[in-house]
Order: C-alpha cells, then sequence, then structure tokens
C-alpha cells in the first residue's frame, strides 16, 4: 500500500520517561507504516533540555508559529528531586508553560469515550470540554510571608505618575500575602479561542467566575467575554445554531453534574487546571483526556492531558513489563494529523487520523485493554496487554477496520 503523502511537516516534541517509548513505539507500528511522516523534530526531553539552556523549547514553540501545527510528548516539569536526578544546570522551566505563553494560547481537555467505561456521573452521555486560560493568575503570583504585624498595601504606579493605592490587611501578627495579575490582551486572546473553538466544534459555551466576589478582577473576564461576544461572534454563533452564556461557578459547577455533557466550560487558570482532572476522573481516567493547546491566529498544538508515567518508566528501565494505556498519546498523533490534513487539504490524512481513533476505541470495547483500563471496564474478561502488545492489537483492529 502507497503511504500517505504529507506536504507540510509537523512539529514533533519528544519528551520523557514512559511516555517517551511509547512515542517511538506509536511512531513504529502505527504511523511510519503508512504516512511519509514529514516532522520537525525537536527534543523536549530534559537532559535535552538542559544542554542547551531551554533553547530547544523555545526553538519548539517559534517553529510551532512557523508550521501551525504541533504534536507534543509529555516532559518532565523538574523539582529539586530532578535537579539532583538529571544533574541540572537550574530548575528548568514547565515546558507546557512555555509553549503557551510563546503561543498565547488556550488549552482545550476533553475525555475520550469508550463503551463499558461507564463515567461517575452517569448522565455525562457526551464529553466536555474544559477551556483552561493559560497565563497569569497564581501561576504567575508575587507571594510574601508576613513577619508581623504590619500594612500591607496593595500599589499600581502608571508611567504618567499616576498612582493607586489600596489597603490589603492590617496585620495584626504573622500572615501572608499573595499578589496575582491578568492582562486585558491575555484575556480578549483567552475569549476569541474559545469563541472560535466552539464554532470549530460546533459547541456550546459556557463561560464562569466569581465576580460577585472579585468584582474588579473578574469582572473583567466577564465583560471582555460579552463585549467580544456581542460584537463580534453572536450572529456566528446564532447562524451555527450554538449558544454562549456567563455564570458563577458555583453555579456552573451545579449545571454541569446535572448536565448530559456536550460543551465547552471555560474556565479561568486555576479553576481550569482542577476541574479538567475532576472531570477527567470522573469520566474514567486521566489516561483517557486530550489536550489541544489553540492560539488566537489558529496554531495548534496536541498532547495527552497525563505525564510522563514516572513509575512505569522506572519499571521499564528495571526490564520488568510495562501495562501503559498509550491512547491519549496516540490521540495526540491523530489530532495534530488531522489538523494538518485539514489545514493542507489532504483527505486522505485526515480519513486516516478518524479510523486510527475508532481502531483504539474498538480495541478497548472488543476487550483488548492495559492494566488500568482493565479496573475501570465493565468488561467481564477483559485480555490484559503489555504496553507494545496493546498498541500492536490497536495496529491489528486498524488494518481489519
Amino acid at each position: 500500500m502507497e503511504k500517505i503523502k504529507m506536504t507540510t511537516p509537523l512539529v514533533e516534541m519528544d519528551g520523557d520517561e514512559m511516555t517517551r517509548i511509547l512515542w517511538q513505539m506509536i511512531k513504529d507500528e502505527l504511523l511510519t507504516p503508512y504516512i511519509d511522516l514529514k516532522t520537525a523534530y525537536y527534543d523536549l526531553g530534559l537532559e535535552h533540555r538542559n544542554e542547551t539552556d531551554d533553547q530547544v523549547t523555545i526553538d519548539s514553540a517559534e517553529a510551532t508559529k512557523k508550521y501551525g501545527v504541533a504534536v507534543k510528548c509529555a516532559t518532565i516539569t523538574p523539582n529539586a528531586a530532578r535537579m539532583e536526578e538529571y544533574h541540572l544546570k537550574e530548575m528548568w522551566k514547565s515546558p507546557n508553560g512555555t509553549i503557551r505563553a510563546a503561543l498565547d494560547g488556550t488549552v482545550f481537555r476533553a475525555p475520550i469515550l469508550i463503551k463499558g467505561i461507564t463515567p461517575y456521573v452517569h448522565n455525562w452521555s457526551k464529553p466536555i470540554t474544559i477551556a483552561r486560560h493559560a497565563y497569569g493568575d497564581v501561576y504567575k503570583n508575587v507571594e510574601i510571608k508576613v513577619p508581623g504585624a504590619g500594612k500591607a498595601e496593595l500599589v499600581f504606579k502608571g508611567e504618567d505618575g499616576t498612582e493607586i493605592r489600596e489597603t490589603i490587611h492590617e496585620f495584626k501578627g504573622p500572615g501572608i500575602i499573595q499578589g496575582i495579575h491578568n492582562t486585558d490582551e491575555s484575556i480578549t486572546s483567552f475569549a476569541k479561542a474559545c469563541f472560535n473553538y466552539a464554532l470549530d466544534t460546533k459547541q456550546d459555551l459556557w463561560f464562569a467566575t466569581k465576580d460577585t466576589i472579585s468584582k474588579k478582577y473578574d469582572h473583567n473576564f466577564k465583560d471582555i467575554f460579552q463585549e467580544i461576544y456581542d460584537t463580534q461572534y453572536r450572529e456566528k454563533f446564532e447562524a451555527a445554531g450554538i449558544e454562549y452564556f456567563y455564570t458563577l461557578i458555583d453555579d456552573a459547577v451545579a449545571r454541569v453534574i446535572r448536565s448530559e455533557g456536550g460543551f465547552i466550560w471555560a474556565c479561568k487558570n486555576y479553576d481550569g487546571d482542577v476541574m479538567s482532572d475532576m472531570v477527567a476522573t470522573a469520566y474514567g481516567d486521566l489516561s483517557m483526556m486530550t489536550s489541544v493547546l489553540v492560539s488566537p491566529s489558529g496554531v495548534y498544538e496536541y498532547e495527552a492531558a497525563h505525564g510522563t508515567v514516572q513509575r512505569h518508566y522506572y519499571k521499564h528501565l528495571k526490564g520488568e513489563e510495562t501495562s501503559t494505556n498509550s491512547i491519549a498519546t496516540i490521540f495526540a498523533w491523530t489530532g495534530a494529523l488531522r489538523k494538518r490534513g485539514e489545514l493542507d487539504g489532504i483527505g486522505e490524512l485526515v480519513e486516516f487520523a478518524d479510523k486510527l481513533e475508532r481502531a483504539c476505541i474498538k480495541t478497548v470495547e472488543d476487550g483488548k485493554m492495559t492494566k488500568s483500563l482493565s479496573l475501570i471496564s465493565t468488561c467481564e474478561h477483559p485480555v490484559i496487554l503489555n504496553s507494545l502488545e496493546f498498541i500492536q492489537a490497536i495496529r491489528a483492529t486498524f488494518e481489519a477496520l
């Protein structure tokens, strides 16, 4: 069979630990036998990031802007233990954070639904996509541990000489202070990415904050979303038959639990961080969660929502067998290949991505799965496969479709 030809490369960002092992298996077993794969390759493994003083991460983000589509393997964000383990020059920043900042992107995470893996919220029959703002708030905070009694103030000094000053608290003893910020530019990008993604996927869009308490900070998010919707997207949404609405986040939580799913839930940075893990777990497993970073200019970067599966990697290094679920990483590849095919007008590439996703789902529904999936599946007699066997089973299903 002649391989599918690509005209424009994908940006390929390799990663760390067990997901790096799976990455190569997926390419060898599921991609290169069928596609004349063209990628601009960047090694974001922690050792190489350390060797390049993290320049490789910046270069990969710039390449993503150039080519428009990227696929990323899970990577390590080092802590003190990793500093020692990998003999790092410094505690390098999260690659995902660096890439999000460079692309000014919004992260959209959605579960992969499979028959036999029943959501803990039984009325969730459709996927819920979490749209997470990826700038500012507590992730760019400044903190002070207050040593004793004193006055804490919030001060802004404008370039024109104006000064705004508010008392935060008059401390009678030790405490803590946290300063957070965001920008209208970033919130605007977040809003546009959410509206565009809703139109692309034909889904309703919900946005929720706590503007009744945060009357300036959260209210600013609400106002920017509403202004952009009213002036740029209302007619497009009405023509597409989809809805945008704002609600308080506590009301949104109640609505989400009662819903059947099938919508995008836009959240501020921290809310999205927490809620995406909650939604993933409620649907079954974080290893069954897709993630795509979308910039307001239409650049896409696909990855799995989970980490590097460190525990399995250490078993792998000892020569022990692992049974690691690779579906979310496969879906990162299929998402990127589908988008590349759509942008370049290569229908065969789009069809390949769709077929490979169907093969993943059918393999599990037929009872062939990894150990972690067997623990949450209602399949009575699952066949538990190791990491490579599972990928090979998907290939066999793919070729039989």
